[in-house]
């Protein structure tokens, strides 16, 4: 049995074992709003808005979903909203790494702990991409022809500056024998893979769901993940190709992982049978077929987590962000 299909199932079991979302003791009084931190197109909002469409279509919750992007500032204007409304158990917010980016990289008043943890949804891959019109079959030959090139004549492009997409690019530099790549920013993911499109840009590093639909048109090529393993989704995205064709950057002689946090967080003041609330109904989201169909979609790593384990793996990625951060030169004070 996959792994997919384990968690899919224990998932499923435990939503089984209780009862109904809203029956928990708290409910919400009033619609939630889902705040997504970063710009439309890109993967938080595509996640947020599916599992809006899951809650609806389900009937997870008697209360309506309301998403809302609040991109400003590289995603500072969402997380400050969550940290002025510390006390309103209606707001949500879906994070990815510009939960520590942000405020490790602008000096942004702002920081996790701001927000009460609910759970981890699954952990995002990056792919390194290139035009399907290059000559580039692999990260190697890509890498090699950077180094052959003069300094930054090769285009990356990303969501954001010093963000998730600009910190991994400042690791494959480490490999380019010195060359640095010229980093275009981008207000969100959608926007990057359709400049890798049009050929504005020489690469991106974009996540699997942002460029399925090109990498399926014929349009861009995936030369490599960024995780230790290939991706278990064995199923044709292509004519010819599935996730798991992709090799990993290490086997392509590209020494670079990292993964990218797509989780859930309320307010600070929450109480525990409100997270209680936000942690069942996001346990029945993830049981749906849909959501497993999502999943395989994007090539998600399907990491679940909650309670006290959730706050340690946020705590030490905190850390891990600061330490990349550093050694790139990004943080707001340097």
């Amino acid at each position: 049995m996959s792994k997919a299909k384990r968690i899919a199932g224990a998932l499923a079991a435990s939503a089984c074992l209780i009862a109904p979302a809203w029956a928990q003791g708290w409910e919400p009084t009033k619609p939630v709003t889902l705040i997504i931190p970063a710009g439309t197109g890109g993967g938080a909002d595509q996640m947020a808005r599916f599992v809006q469409g899951i809650i609806q279509k389900h009937s997870l919750m008697k209360q309506p979903l309301i998403v809302i992007n609040k991109a400003g500032g590289a995603g500072a204007e969402g997380f400050l909203e969550m940290k002025a409304n510390a006390s309103d158990p209606h707001k949500i917010a879906i994070t990815l790494s510009n939960l520590f980016t942000t405020p490790l990289g602008t000096g942004s008043p702002f920081n996790w702990k701001d927000m009460k943890p609910v759970a981890m949804l699954a952990l995002d891959q990056f792919v390194l991409w290139v035009n399907s019109d290059t000559p580039y079959k692999t990260a190697k030959e890509y890498i090699e022809a950077v180094k052959a090139g003069t300094d930054r004549q090769f285009k990356m492009g990303g969501t954001g500056s010093k963000q998730e997409d600009q910190i991994v690019t400042a690791a494959i530099e480490r490999q380019t024998g010195g060359k640095k790549f010229t980093y275009v920013p981008y207000s969100g993911g959608g926007t990057v893979a359709v400049q890798l499109v049009g050929k504005h840009v020489d690469s991106t590093v974009n996540n699997p769901i942002e460029a399925v639909g090109q990498w399926r048109a014929g349009q861009l090529r995936p030369l490599c993940i960024f995780d230790a393993k290939r991706s278990t989704y064995t199923a044709k995205v292509t004519e010819k190709e599935s996730w798991s064709d992709i090799p990993t950057c290490k086997e392509s002689g590209l020494p670079v992982e990292y993964q990218m946090l797509r989780g859930i967080f309320t307010t600070k003041n929450a109480t525990p049978a409100q997270v209680n609330f936000y942690v069942d109904l996001f346990k029945k989201v993830m049981a749906t077929p849909d959501w497993q169909e999502f999943m395989e979609k994007g090539a998600f790593n399907q990491t679940f987590m909650s309670g006290a384990d959730y706050e340690k793996w946020v705590t030490s990625a905190e850390a891990h962000h600061a330490g990349l951060m550093k050694e790139a030169g990004f943080l707001a004070t340097q």
